[in-house]
């Protein structure tokens, strides 16, 4: 199919339109002409230097990412933003990046995908911001102990150790997830009185906002929690019959 149909069918599954101007990255097809043909897309979280040629050398038209190229816009190409362009261009290679429609999306998404995995039941969404909620708030069948829902997370690919503020209680059975950096919405965590916020990475005032709010906080690792969503949309393009090609690059962070 033409990288033009390509990137306006992923539009249209992540509601793209619908977060214009509530994100700071530029969704949607980023590098490439759209009339080119699209018989091979690659996946990966991050859109560098390295995944490009990782997408070239296993012969894909398009590489998907979680993390493009372009945040607001791109002044000027020198720098890492020349080197990034001229991979792409060298390599014939186009680029498609979902950054907040990835997260936010209630079937394809980063946290509704970590829900799956650990078996939580999505029960509204977590993490308001714009026109909807970037993460999911999600009920356990079976409560989790600290020690055993730290010892899922560290199953995730690119994982690197779990770090755990241990604020909540030992059971816990009411989840929000929010992927990435995901911090910033513990106060929402606190006015919906879960257990247990789930996200990559945190900022250090998370420390006495957790304690004082009696939640326990999970530091997955930023990549770690966002493999989820382009592997599914991955699954989702081979049903385009359009082969795939997920592109595996932990950062340990």
């Amino acid at each position: 199919m033409k990288l033009s149909e390509f990137a306006d069918r992923l539009d249209d599954e992540l509601a793209v339109a619908d977060w214009r101007g509530a994100d700071y990255a530029v969704n949607g097809l980023q590098v490439g002409p759209e009339d080119a043909e699209v018989e091979h897309a690659a996946f990966a979280v991050d859109g560098v230097v390295a995944t490009f040629e990782a997408a070239a050398d296993a012969g894909a038209d398009v590489l998907v990412v979680h993390h493009g190229v372009s945040w607001g816009g791109i002044d000027r190409v020198t720098g890492k933003e020349y080197d990034r362009v001229r991979a792409l261009l060298d390599n014939d290679l186009a680029l498609y990046a979902a950054h907040v429609p990835l997260d936010a999306h209630p079937a394809y998404g980063n946290a509704a995908r970590l829900c799956e995995y650990l078996d939580l039941d999505v029960v509204e969404g977590f993490g308001r911001e714009g026109p909807g909620h970037v993460g999911q708030r999600g009920r356990a069948a079976e409560p989790y102990t600290t020690a055993e829902l730290r010892e899922r997370l560290e199953e995730l690919e690119g994982g690197d150790g779990v770090q755990v503020l241990d604020f909540g209680p030992e059971r816990i059975e009411d989840v929000a997830v929010l992927t990435g950096s995901g911090t910033d919405w513990l106060d929402e965590a606190r006015e919906k009185g879960v257990d247990a916020l789930i996200t990559g990475e945190g900022k250090q005032p998370a420390y006495h906002e957790a304690r004082e709010a009696g939640i326990s906080v999970f530091l997955a690792g930023h990549y770690a929690t966002e493999t989820f969503g382009v592997r599914a949309l991955a699954d989702l393009a081979e049903g385009w019959e359009v082969e795939t090609t997920y592109l595996s690059h932990p950062t340990g962070l």
